[in-house]
């Protein structure tokens, strides 16, 4: 049986040793916020126009927010995004 340095390590570990983490899951973060958003404007019947009205933004800022793998979005952003849909952005720091 060959020796890995790899068994017993978790992906984060490996995923950090990659210099990659950070990345990893800010794209996983923003798929998740970008998901929900798509949900609840479905719920609400609210269509890509009517929310970007709403969130007195322009179709394509709204795409840029509902993009699972653009990170480069605002709070004030997804504050507005949120309020629209009676919702409540909460972000927190937690420990690792």
């Amino acid at each position: 049986m060959m020796n890995s340095p790899c068994i017993g390590s978790s992906l984060d570990d490996w995923l950090e040793e990659e210099g990659i983490l950070a990345e990893v899951n800010a794209i996983a973060l923003k798929r998740v916020l970008a998901w929900q958003i798509l949900q609840e404007m479905n719920r609400k019947g609210l269509s890509k126009s009517q929310m970007a009205t709403s969130m007195n933004t322009s179709r394509s800022s709204l795409n840029r927010l509902l993009d699972p793998v653009n990170t480069s979005v605002t709070l004030k952003t997804l504050e507005r995004a949120a309020t629209i849909l009676g919702k409540r952005l909460q972000i927190e720091l937690v420990d690792i």
